[in-house]
């Protein structure tokens, strides 16, 4: 077993290995989880697997040191967002380095988090640690933080309740406290087809789902003027968007459906319970009764397609002290973007959110990652490793 850590060198080979698994969201991940297992596994570390139904993609769960006692957990996903359609300089799910900067899918969001431990796995299972040490690898977070339940609903059968979580989301290594909730719901407007000559005997689907989305960005507006709002995010207050509609079939055609999906990305201290229904009631209200004098059949389906918590872990909490401690930042903040965090709270984990690259980066063509933010996630996890073998 190594004595000294790696060079971060290691950790830009590895990230290299897990780039190089197209790993994209609600496409499988097996490969990604079966190399890490085997590196693992390989060293000693007992792993654990949780499928999806289909059995193509998986959570990895693995422990270095006394399972029995409570732990730190280092939290991230495999998966990355699609490419198609963005014009990237160079092949995506190749790492390319230019001036320090490590271009490629994932390489921010988040697979250089990942790759960090992974490359330290030899030296990490060779230290005497008091305290276990997890590795939680998920599959499809980017559509909901889908996978990373199952994981987490086996988590007693793994281990005693982990003392902390860190989910290495990009943070720039900055610790972050808070993040927003998500609710994302489809709505089927269900109208009458008929000729465009003659209108009145047909139900509109585009123009009731237009209306409604009217009120929706009426709704939103109201919350960017009235709140509630928490300085602390950009923005500081919950927001409503419409993201996707579609419907009708020619222009000389009454529309019969149309489908269109919302998202309320809310302020961890506010419930959007009572925003939905305000979206519901104005529309079996104002809309359904038009639209029922012509058809019994016509009206309005909703369903909820993501749900996932917000964190809000008070700043002054322990497991905000210790991995500030072990960056070095004495300004904790949050974030408006998701993550599986809120998760691990919601079981009674304490959890932060801070990993190297910006977030300003993922998603985009040419994502990359900078070498000095590798460097800095491996400088916390010695300082993390050093914590557990002498506490």
């Amino acid at each position: 077993m190594s004595a000294t850590p790696p060079p971060v060198d290691a950790a830009l080979h590895e990230l290299r290995r897990l780039v190089a698994f197209p790993t994209i969201t609600r496409g499988p991940n097996l490969e990604l989880i079966e190399h890490a297992r085997e590196r693992l596994e390989g060293l000693g570390v007992p792993c654990h697997r949780t499928f999806d139904d289909t059995g193509t993609k998986a959570n990895l769960f693995a422990s270095f040191g006394p399972t029995d006692r409570p732990g730190v957990v280092l939290s991230g996903h495999t998966d990355v967002v699609p490419v198609e359609g963005q014009d990237w300089s160079s092949d995506p799910f190749e790492v390319v380095e230019r001036e320090g900067r490590h271009y490629g899918r994932g390489t921010a969001d988040m697979k250089s988090f990942l790759a960090v431990p992974l490359a330290m796995a030899e030296w990490i299972a060779g230290q005497e640690l008091k305290r276990p040490l997890h590795l939680a690898l998920s599959y499809d977070e980017e559509i909901g933080c889908v996978g990373v339940r199952r994981m987490l609903a086996k988590l007693g059968e793994y281990c005693a309740t982990p003392a902390a979580c860190i989910v290495g989301e990009p943070t720039g290594m900055r610790v972050m406290t808070g993040h927003k909730g998500k609710r994302m719901l489809r709505c089927r407007v269900k109208g009458v087809a008929g000729h465009s000559s003659h209108p009145e005997r047909g139900v509109n689907a585009i123009e009731h789902a237009a209306e409604l989305v009217v009120r929706l960005r009426a709704v939103a507006r109201r919350l960017m003027r009235e709140g509630p709002f928490d300085e602390g995010f950009d923005p500081p207050f919950t927001t409503l968007q419409t993201g996707t509609i579609r419907g009708g079939v020619a222009v000389n055609i009454v529309p019969a459906d149309c489908v269109f999906e919302l998202e309320v990305r809310h302020l961890p201290g506010h419930a959007p319970e009572a925003i939905l229904e305000e979206a519901k009631a104005f529309a079996e209200r104002e809309l359904l009764p038009e639209m029922r004098a012509v058809s019994e059949e016509a009206g309005f389906a909703w369903e909820e397609v993501v749900r996932y918590p917000g964190l809000d872990t008070p700043v002054d909490a322990d497991v905000v002290k210790m991995v500030s401690g072990l960056v070095g930042e004495e300004a904790p903040g949050r974030v408006s973007f998701g993550s599986e965090a809120g998760l691990f709270s919601g079981l009674g984990v304490p959890s932060v959110v801070c990993g190297p690259g910006s977030i300003a980066q993922a998603h985009r063509p040419d994502e990359f990652v900078e070498r000095e933010q590798v460097a800095r996630c491996q400088e916390m996890v010695e300082r993390l490793v050093a914590q557990l073998a002498t506490a």
